[in-house]
């Protein structure tokens, strides 16, 4: 795998899906009860973004808006303290240093990562995030493919756990086929688990029939979840040229997690599209919906 995050880090789909990632944490904490985090594609934890090709256009055009709905309100405030010192202004947090920040002391977080210089440096930005807290952090890294190790951290022991799937889609087709089986096997494993997959839009018409079989999976091993899709697109989203938007796909989703998503979407796409074709879309997917 040649994949780096760090060349895409900060782009719009960061933001979105960061945004989501950060409003399933702390719906989760809305509860005293501990939970799991798992990150299946962890990548090096933060990153430096001066000179990113894409950020500009994405965080750092975010964090020069104003935001009402709460949730991009608090992602802004994450990222401010993140960047707080002039040594650090140009930190971004990826998805397992976020997770970790929102640790409490009765939850843990398991973060896996294939490449080992990646996982390194994201042993090093736990530890300096320890460092700033103050004290030690409930969350360790495993090296290794996140598709084949999620199973076994699933179900944990704390009956309670948000699972993270964003894969490199180096091999599009390939990466489609595991995530599905990956989100049927976690599901399986653990019914009642939150589960959030992160997936590009580039060409429309791979998305509907992937979405269907995703639901057609899940509904073999459970028919209690529900799914639901999040998406934003600054670009037509047939154009085949290259990012046109961003995907998640929520099974389980915390309470009110749709209805909120209606409204911090359009306000985040107002946020980060410059021209025509943009647009934004939180739904439940059903079996009608084919």
């Amino acid at each position: 795998m040649k994949y780096r995050h760090r060349f895409h880090a900060g782009n719009f789909a960061d933001v979105h899906k960061h945004i989501a990632l950060l409003a399933l944490l702390r719906a989760l904490k809305r509860k005293d009860k501990g939970f799991l985090y798992l990150d299946t594609h962890a990548g090096r934890g933060s990153y430096d973004l001066s000179g990113a090709q894409e950020a500009p256009a994405g965080i750092e055009r975010f964090m020069q808006s104003e935001h009402r709905a709460p949730e991009l309100r608090e992602y802004a405030d994450l990222i401010s303290q993140f960047r707080a010192g002039a040594a650090r202004r140009h930190l971004y947090p990826g998805s397992p240093l976020i997770g970790a920040s929102e640790l409490r002391a009765q939850d843990r977080a398991v973060l896996i990562e294939l490449q080992g210089a990646e996982a390194h440096a994201l042993e090093q930005a736990l530890a300096a995030l320890a460092a700033a807290r103050g004290g030690e952090l409930s969350a360790r890294v495993e090296r290794g493919d996140g598709f084949a190790r999620l199973r076994g951290f699933l179900p944990p022991p704390e009956r309670r756990a948000l699972t993270f799937l964003d894969p490199p889609y180096e091999e599009r087709q390939e990466d489609f086929g595991q995530l599905t089986a990956a989100l049927a096997e976690a599901a399986r494993r653990f019914p009642s688990g939150v589960l959030a997959a992160w997936y590009p839009i580039k060409d429309e018409r791979d998305i509907g029939p992937w979405q269907a079989a995703c639901l057609q999976a899940l509904r073999a091993v459970t028919e209690r979840s529900a799914v639901l899709a999040s998406e934003l697109w600054l670009y037509p989203r047939d154009s085949r040229v290259a990012l046109n938007g961003s995907g998640l796909l929520l099974v389980n989703p915390p309470w009110l997690m749709l209805e909120r998503m209606q409204v911090w979407l359009p306000e985040l796409q107002t946020a980060l599209a410059v021209g025509e074709g943009a647009g934004s879309s939180a739904r439940i997917l059903s079996e009608s919906s084919r």
